[in-house]
């Protein structure tokens, strides 16, 4: 059942559920879908994905979050930083890829801190046990349908269509393939 506001459109969170489930191939199962699209309402607002420090506003290393909840001795605590860098290295490695890839930072790793986050929280959420088994199984993949998710709507400026495209001929992924394509892209 579509959850519609005052206004007669969809919330934020439901309009990515129909996203998600629109365009995931394979199917994400439902407990996933409204977990991607939970996360992805949460970070639309920025004081919720950024974090303020004696620096000012920015975004925490992922290698930071996960020393902080090895260190922790609160299995509590340590769920919650666990989910935080799941869900941000999800998020994180979907929305900047290019911008990453020129700092040298591959999205292998990305996958490999979300993908080992997730796998962790499996086995410790019931509540979440389905939606945390398939994001950690099927990391790369949830990585690549949130980027689409995002992307449907968001222009990529020459520099990122290049960096795509020179990514894409050095891996072959189909799944670069069909993004190019869809941003009118004929490749050989």
């Amino acid at each position: 059942m579509a959850v519609i506001n005052a206004a007669g459109r969809y919330g934020l969170a439901e309009y990515f559920r129909i996203e998600i489930e629109k365009i995931s191939n394979p199917r994400a199962s439902a407990d996933t879908s409204c977990y991607l699209s939970s996360m992805l309402e949460r970070f639309a607002r920025s004081e919720i994905y950024f974090s303020a420090d004696q620096d000012g506003i920015g975004l925490r290393p992922l290698a930071l979050i996960y020393e902080e909840a090895y260190n922790t001795s609160s299995e509590n605590e340590r769920r919650l930083l666990l989910r935080q860098l799941g869900d941000q290295a999800l998020f994180t490695g979907a929305m900047f890829p290019e911008f990453y890839a020129r700092k040298g930072i591959a999205r292998d790793y990305f996958i490999g801190m979300g993908g080992g986050a997730y796998s962790y929280l499996a086995d410790r959420v019931p509540s979440l046990q389905e939606a945390f088994e398939e994001l950690s199984q099927r990391f790369a993949q949830m990585l690549e349908l949130v980027a689409r998710v995002l992307r449907r709507y968001r222009k990529l400026d020459a520099q990122e269509l290049m960096a795509l495209y020179d990514r894409w001929r050095q891996t072959r992924d189909p799944a670069l393939g069909r993004q190019l394509v869809e941003l009118g892209v004929v490749l050989d």
